[in-house]
């Protein structure tokens, strides 16, 4: 037993690819602020302090 016509899916088209290839041609790296792009590139930093607080959350049992 086949399934019935309204149960099949439509081969994707890449709607999200075509749309996220628009906004990069629009905002992408060439036209980034000098001063965005240094925040997007800078590491992350964190304090021993952070670490170990979100440690002991979850050591307690606390997920969210």
């Amino acid at each position: 037993m086949s399934r019935h016509v309204a149960d099949r899916r439509k081969p994707d088209e890449g709607g999200r690819l075509k749309n996220f290839v628009r906004v990069e041609k629009i905002s992408g790296e060439e036209g980034s602020h000098p001063a965005t792009r240094a925040l997007h590139e800078r590491p992350a930093e964190r304090t021993d302090s952070a670490r170990l607080r979100e440690f002991a959350r979850i050591d307690r049992g606390h997920t969210a």
